[in-house]
């Protein structure tokens, strides 16, 4: 039977009639006829009389309907345009004035009516509006512009090779971002499955401009390739394939709501908020603490590496003889006009205390950079001075 919706017509009427008569369920029925149980239970149920379903009495009761319908068909007249407009302004569904217009004989369908508020919309009216969700079109998850975990070229992560399950090389890594506080500003964040190596860049909106910016300017020199980058499905990662282009890697996606394909990526994320807490918005955070926490995350020992650190695994380099400092949380005032450091350098707790309330970003300024050469000069080996050779 060709595809589509069709009347039931009298030869199929006799055909129904025969069967009942036989005893057949309407699910048999339909099966015969290559149709739903659905179709053969309405027809028996509207075109039966009080001695049951006739084959004459169903067919004129199908003409009489279709007749009626015709005949009673809707014209929209001026003063059934105002009763509509008026149960739309009291935020009535469309439904719900088809159904109260039905009871007063009008048999008007909800298109008819969307057809009226798009042809008052055209005009510069504001019908539209009071539609539950201002006349926006349902989004269906199978087209391409669906929701989140709809991403162009998106790759399962069920197709990613599986040495990267293994964690037996350098170069595959895992990728997400860190909001602030009110989505101000993001930090983008890596890390490599093997040695567990950090990456971290602040950008300042979430968008896959910024995002992708940040990636090619954080792993274009690294010195071991990019095999490999597993994203979740933010938005924020849409524009991949340039990734993949640049870095000559392969990214794939996890399974929506599946973070845990992820996990040392999420667990890394947690210990960046050591430093970053939730209420802290990250524009206001400068880019050089972002590197001294980058600096912190991959110079602590971790036990999974046999308790070296992720630098000594990744660059391949032999143990440090001095630890480098301490680098402690970074707090925000609660209206997010200042930015406090805690703990960078001994005694910048006198300076912030003792300077003069307009002097406060300078010594803020000067703390930072202090703690910046002092975690650089840690890092580095002890150095001797030469003895001076006799001329």
């Amino acid at each position: 039977m060709a595809s589509g919706y069709h009347h039931v017509t009298r030869d199929q009427r006799c055909q129904i009639y025969a069967w009942k008569a036989s005893g057949w369920s309407m699910r048999k029925m339909a099966k015969q006829r290559g149709c739903c149980p659905s179709t053969i239970s309405r027809e028996i149920k509207r075109n039966r009389g009080n001695r049951g379903y006739r084959i004459n009495q169903a067919d004129r009761k199908a003409r009489e309907r279709r007749l009626r319908v015709s005949q009673n068909r809707c014209r929209m007249k001026a003063d059934l345009v105002a009763e509509i407009k008026e149960m739309m302004l009291a935020k009535w569904s469309r439904q719900q004035i088809v159904d109260r217009l039905k009871i007063k004989g009008v048999f008007i369908s909800h298109e008819t009516i969307y057809k009226m508020v798009w042809a008052d919309k055209r005009a510069g009216g504001i019908l539209y509006k009071h539609l539950r969700h201002h006349g926006k079109g349902y989004n269906k998850r199978s087209s391409g512009k669906a929701g989140r975990g709809c991403i162009s070229g998106r790759v399962d992560i069920s197709e990613r090779p599986q040495i990267v399950e293994s964690k037996s090389r350098i170069g595959d890594w895992e990728g997400d971002t860190i909001i602030g506080a009110k989505h101000q500003g993001a930090i983008v964040s890596y890390v490599d499955r093997n040695s567990k190596f950090t990456l971290l860049k602040k950008i300042e909106r979430k968008e896959a401009g910024w995002v992708v910016a940040a990636t090619i300017e954080k792993m274009k020199d690294l010195p071991h390739k990019v095999e490999t980058i597993t994203f979740d499905n933010g938005k924020e990662f849409a524009r991949h394939k340039e990734i993949s282009i640049v870095l000559n890697a392969c990214c794939y996606f996890a399974k929506p709501y599946h973070s845990w394909e992820r996990g040392l990526n999420e667990h890394t994320n947690g210990l960046v908020r050591q430093f970053i807490p939730k209420s802290m918005s990250i524009r206001e955070i400068p880019d050089e603490f972002i590197e001294q926490v980058q600096h912190s995350l991959n110079h602590r020992p971790r036990k999974i590496l046999g308790g070296k650190t992720p630098y000594e695994v990744f660059f391949g380099k032999k143990m440090y003889q001095h630890p480098p400092c301490a680098l402690k949380a970074c707090t925000g005032r609660s209206n997010g006009r200042t930015l406090r450091m805690k703990g960078l350098t001994p005694g910048s707790w006198r300076l912030r205390r003792y300077a003069p309330r307009h002097l406060q970003p300078c010594v803020n300024a000067f703390i930072l950079a202090f703690a910046t050469c002092h975690s650089i000069l840690a890092c580095l080996p002890p150095f001797k001075l030469l003895p001076s050779t006799p001329t």
